[in-house]
Parts: C-alpha cells; sequence; structure tokens
C-alpha cells in the first residue's frame, strides 16, 4: 500500500508524461479524455482499509469497496486458469444491464489478515464514484409503472441466474440497485453464498414473492390488488410464464397511461478516409420532408433501423440497402397486423416474429451471395441494430393508451445507448470474438480485447442460412424521458458515444437543438476523432414527461397515423444499384409472383420488394407452413442459444 497522493495514469500509451491529478478530465499533456473507472470489491475485508491509502501501487480506495482504477490503460492481475467461482459472472455477460462483469483480481493485506478480492466493472457505481441507490430505499418514492418495471426485470432476471446457481442474488435487497429504470446486481451470490445455513437449497418463486411482499405495503392503490394477485400465484406455485403475463398486462397499462410522444432523425455519411458509404439507415433526411411537422409514412416515428455493410462498395452497400428496405416492408406490416389485434401480443411472441422477420432479410441476401457465387470473406453482409415502437393499443376501464414497448434486435457490433440527463446505458452486446470469449468462460473482457481479432464478428446478416443466425431480440418500456441512439462502429468506437453523450444529449432533452441538427453534430465529432469507417446513427427522442416544446424540423415528428407512401430509397452507387436490379432483370417472368397464402406476413410482402428467384425457397428455409396459418401461431423456433465457438471470419473495414 501507499500513502502517496494518488495520480490518474493517462490511457494514451504515447504520452510522454501521463500522470494527472485527479479530477482532471483531459491529460494535461496529451490532452487524452482521461477514464476515471471505478470498481467494486468483492470481499468485505476490504472495508478494514483506510480509504485514500493506495492498493498495489495502482488502486485507490474512495469508499467503503469502491476503489478507482489509477492505471486504467493497464491489464489487471488475471489468474491462469480462471477461477471457477468467477464463471457465473462470464456466462452472464449477455446480461450485463444488469450484472457486473469480472474486471481483475488483487491481493491486499489488512493488518494481519492478507486476502484476495475480486474486483467489478459495469458495476451499479455512478459516474462520480457513488453507489447507486438499493431498490428498498428507492422504492416507496417511485412511480407504479416504474416499480412494476423494477419486478418485471427481476422476473426476467430469475432464469438466467437460476441456470448459474446465483438466483439468491435476488433474495437480498441490498444487493439489488436501481439507475433510472434499471435493476443492477451488486454482485452475484452463488450457491447459498449469503445463506451458508442452507448450502445446496435452491431459490423458488415463492422465496421471490416474499422478498417483494416487504415492499407492497409502499405501492399505490391503483395496482395494489393486482400485485396481491401477483403475489398469490408466485405463492401457489404456478409456472413463471403465468406469473410475467399477469405482471406484463399491469406494467403496461401502468405505462399506457403516459403520453408518449416520438422524435425520430438520422444520418449516414461516408466518412474521410471511404470513398464509399457501405452503411445504410432509416430515416434519413430524405424520409422526413423538411419543414413537416408530420409524416404520412407509416413506420415514423416508430422504426428506426442502421445497418453497417461487409463486403465491399459492391457488396456491403447493396447488404445494408436490402436489409433496410426488407425489413421496412416486413414491419409495415406487420404494424397493420398488430392494429387489428384485440389483445395485446405477449412480449414473447413478438420477439420470435422479429426474429422470423430478421431471418427472411438474412436469407435474402444469403441467396444474392449464392447466386452471384461469392463465397467465404467474399460473401456481402450487414451488421443490424433495429429498434421498433410497438404501438400496441393498451385497453383499460376507463382509458387506452400506447404501450410504451419499444424492442431491440441487433446482430453484430452496431449498438443502441439508452441516454438520459443522468447516464448513457449500452443496451446491446456486440456479436465478436471478445464477447464470445468471455460468455464461454474462456477469458475476461479486458483479457479478450488484447487480442488481435477481438473486434472480428461472430455473426452478421447473410453470411449464412438463418438457422445459423441468432439475433437478440429485447424488449425496453419507454417510463422517462430520454434519447435512444442506434449506431454503426464508425461512431462507437474507441468510447466516442461514452465519452461525449452528456455534451450532446443535453441540448436535445433541452429541446434547444433540432433533432437532426444533433445527428449531423455527432457525425461530424466521429468525424473528427474517429473517422476510419462510414458513419450512421439514428436519434429518437422520447417524451413522456407533461410539458414538451416542439421544434419543427426534420426530426420531429408528433404522430404517425396517415396513409403510406412509397419509401425512399438512399442515393446508391451505379454499381450497386445494378446488383440490386441483377435478380429480377434475370427473371422478369417470375419477378411478380404470388406468394402462397400461407406464409408469414414478412414473405407476403417481399413480393413488393423483389421475387423470382428464391422466394419461394426462402419460405422453405425458414417456414412450416402448417404451423403459421395464424398470426398467433409461433413463428419459428430460435437456435440453441449457446454461443457459436469459431468467429465467421468477417473483415473489418
Amino acid at each position: 500500500m501507499s500513502s502517496s497522493p494518488p495520480l490518474i495514469h493517462c490511457p494514451n500509451p504515447s504520452c510522454s508524461a501521463p500522470q494527472n491529478a485527479l479530477g482532471t478530465k483531459d491529460c494535461e499533456n496529451c490532452q487524452t479524455p482521461l477514464v476515471y473507472r471505478y470498481l467494486w470489491a468483492t470481499n468485505s475485508q476490504v472495508t478494514k482499509i483506510p480509504l485514500g491509502q493506495i492498493i498495489s501501487d495502482r488502486y485507490y480506495p474512495i469508499a467503503p469497496q469502491i476503489w478507482l482504477d489509477l492505471q486504467p490503460a493497464q491489464l489487471p492481475e488475471i489468474p491462469e486458469p480462471l477461477p471457477e467461482r468467477i464463471l457465473p459472472y462470464l456466462r452472464l455477460y449477455p446480461q450485463r444491464l444488469h450484472v457486473p462483469e469480472v474486471y481483475g483480481f488483487c491481493q491486499f493485506s489488512s493488518g494481519e489478515i492478507v486476502s484476495e478480492t475480486v474486483l467489478l466493472e459495469n458495476a451499479p457505481i455512478n459516474r462520480r464514484g457513488s453507489i447507486l441507490p438499493g431498490i428498498r430505499d428507492a422504492w416507496a418514492t417511485t412511480t407504479a409503472v416504474r416499480q412494476l418495471y423494477w419486478l418485471w426485470q427481476m422476473l426476467e432476471l430469475w432464469q438466467p441466474l437460476m441456470e448459474q446457481k446465483a438466483a439468491g442474488s435476488l433474495l437480498v435487497a441490498e444487493n439489488i440497485r436501481v439507475e433510472g429504470w434499471r435493476v443492477r446486481l451488486q454482485e452475484l451470490y452463488v450457491d447459498g453464498e449469503k445463506y451458508p445455513e442452507m448450502p445446496g437449497m435452491k431459490p423458488r418463486l415463492s422465496q421471490l414473492g416474499v422478498c417483494w411482499a416487504t415492499w407492497f405495503a409502499e405501492v399505490s392503490e391503483a395496482i395494489a390488488p393486482r400485485l396481491s394477485q401477483v403475489f398469490q400465484q408466485m405463492q401457489s406455485g404456478e409456472g413463471i410464464a403465468a406469473i410475467a403475463a399477469t405482471l406484463n398486462q399491469l406494467l403496461l397499462e401502468q405505462a399506457s397511461q403516459q403520453y408518449l410522444r416520438l422524435r425520430v432523425a438520422g444520418g449516414t455519411d461516408t466518412g474521410i478516409q471511404h470513398s464509399q458509404n457501405e452503411d445504410s439507415c432509416y430515416p434519413t433526411a430524405a424520409d422526413i420532408p423538411m419543414g413537416m411537422a408530420q409524416s404520412n409514412d407509416p413506420l415514423l416515428p416508430y422504426l428506426s433501423i442502421v445497418c453497417d455493410g461487409i463486403g465491399g462498395h459492391e457488396g456491403g452497400e447493396v447488404a445494408s440497402q436490402l436489409a433496410v428496405q426488407s425489413l421496412k416492408l416486413q414491419i409495415q406490416a406487420l404494424l397493420q397486423e398488430i392494429a387489428q389485434q384485440e389483445t395485446i401480443m405477449p412480449p414473447e411472441l413478438v420477439m420470435e416474429q422479429l426474429s422470423a422477420l430478421i431471418r427472411v432479410a438474412n436469407n435474402l441476401i444469403a441467396a444474392r451471395n449464392d447466386e452471384q457465387g461469392r463465397e467465404s470473406r467474399q460473401r456481402m453482409a450487414t451488421t443490424l441494430a433495429m429498434a421498433l415502437q410497438l404501438p400496441q393499443q393498451v385497453k383499460t376501464e376507463t382509458l387506452g393508451g400506447n404501450s410504451h414497448e419499444i424492442y431491440l434486435v441487433n446482430v453484430g457490433d452496431s449498438r443502441a445507448y439508452w441516454i438520459t440527463s443522468e447516464y448513457c446505458q449500452q443496451l446491446t452486446v456486440d456479436d465478436d470474438v471478445t464477447t464470445r470469449e468471455v460468455r464461454t468462460g474462456r477469458s475476461l473482457y479486458r483479457q479478450a480485447l488484447q487480442r488481435p481479432d477481438a473486434g472480428a464478428l461472430t455473426q452478421a446478416m447473410g453470411t449464412r442460412q438463418s438457422d445459423l443466425l441468432r439475433p437478440t431480440v429485447q424488449r425496453i418500456i419507454l417510463e422517462e424521458d430520454g434519447i435512444l441512439l442506434l449506431c454503426s462502429d464508425g461512431l462507437c468506437d474507441s468510447g466516442l458515444v461514452e465519452q461525449s453523450w452528456l455534451e450532446y444529449a443535453e441540448p436535445i432533452l433541452q429541446s434547444r437543438i433540432p433533432l437532426d441538427a444533433a445527428v449531423q453534430a455527432w457525425i461530424a465529432l466521429a468525424n473528427q476523432k474517429n473517422g476510419r469507417d462510414n458513419i450512421s446513427l439514428v436519434l429518437t427522442h422520447c417524451r413522456v414527461s407533461a410539458e414538451y416544446p416542439v421544434l419543427v424540423n426534420l426530426g420531429t415528428i408528433i404522430d404517425g397515423d396517415l396513409p403510406a407512401t412509397e419509401p425512399v430509397l438512399s442515393e446508391m452507387a451505379e454499381s450497386s444499384k445494378a446488383l440490386l436490379q441483377s435478380q429480377a432483370e434475370s427473371n422478369p417472368k417470375t419477378s411478380r409472383r404470388p406468394l402462397r397464402q400461407g406464409l408469414i406476413v414478412g414473405l407476403r410482402v417481399l413480393g413488393i420488394l423483389v421475387g423470382g428467384v428464391g422466394l419461394g425457397l426462402l419460405g422453405l428455409w425458414l417456414i412450416n407452413p402448417q404451423g403459421l396459418q395464424q398470426l398467433g401461431d409461433r413463428w419459428l423456433r430460435n437456435t440453441p442459444l449457446e454461443p457459436l465457438l469459431q468467429p465467421v471470419k468477417l473483415p473489418k473495414k
């Protein structure tokens, strides 16, 4: 240990004078932004260490069990092989919205005690280094819809934690922290760690219900009777699906009582080092006529898409455009079908339907690759980040309103973020080698980042047939004002979103600048700081608070209920246009052949976009017609959730 004044090191390895005083924002020598990484030390023995003493010449305790890493660019201590006790953290990496990650290990001494602690990053610590409030402390002062949303997230976490023998982590109230809408675990308790008197006992949903019941005395009268019903279901041993259905209905009813307003704007840029833009996104300025406060496009403001094409200017651009066009048509049909439904479609069915639409678009690109004889790394493909605000109408005894659900879909390394004035939360997990190494338990995150192929993608749309594609689909509920950001890696590379979000988000949240101007400002920053790649982003300003100053500009959408017009396509290179047209021209007699009645909505509308060669086969690739005659049937069963063991050899641009 050391008691010398703490100095934080610049993360720039080329900096000649890397040490800076705490509190400095940028390196005084090279102006690189400094990284303040706060860690949670899991061993409670570290509380005996006096605050302010530097441990191992590197870690600076600022609060009990909260340490600041003074050398954030250096790899922490990582034992080989990795201890078994940390494997649940690694396998739960896809749940990083709620579960912290193992950063490394550190030996420390306290008096005569010499011990080791596991250090966790992505812990429930805010950007100022303070632990987030516990759910028990925050419960009584928050809204009914947020209370229900917290319970819903805990219920969603139950099964993944059970699989890792860590469900007991949800039974300790002080271990559950909250950051606005989001539930976060302080650490994992595995195999009754917190209950040594009950070794090996398997936690039960009834125990979770008992924990919840201690908070139910401080809930709104509007939801108290229904929560009592949820509690009774948990105590009677009903399955988690039935409990989730009751809780979901109550959650959507409460969320729909807020008046949701959305504004959306997007843009894409070639970047300063490329001559061709392989990215595509929706919407762009071309999709929102100048000065219109209301669009007649039925997809606005509900849908946003970012695709980052792979495969060269005569491939990546085509793949990303095919994905955007296909998904727009399929989503339009899906929205029309849902509007005719009298009951709310459950989340699991919506997720399966969205997965099916992604697979249709995937096979459209894969078929084009096969037609053109593209093999291995020559195959064109695209990443995807898509958000759909599903405007299901929730009917109650007194009113009906928008369900406030946003479904997020991602494939590859294009990302989604949720941003408020207090925090920036990455909602998606990249499909790359780093993620694969962590979730399979072979490496810690910081360790995996050192691999030369760390950023290589393990899946993308179009490389293979859909039985090998596993898109990630999740749902969030809009119950606070914020910004949903979708972007390609041209913006999020090098942690640029995490570094810039506050400066760029505040003017949007306060309605001081038009949304389309914010898009262009972020593109300009990406060109300045990154610039090695194409850049695409779509911003959706979501507001549920009562006051809403409207700025009429390219990014303003108040409602989207008018009839649709023909979709506007982005400008493409002549070579890419020729590629897009090649299939229809090669077989004009079949380009408008009607599809069979039993196919899913996505395939029906794909007949508008492209027909002939391969359309009939797409249905055979994806669909079991006997099982899909009604919208409520299950569209497509997901393939196993275990990660791919080998990455697809996809070139990074």
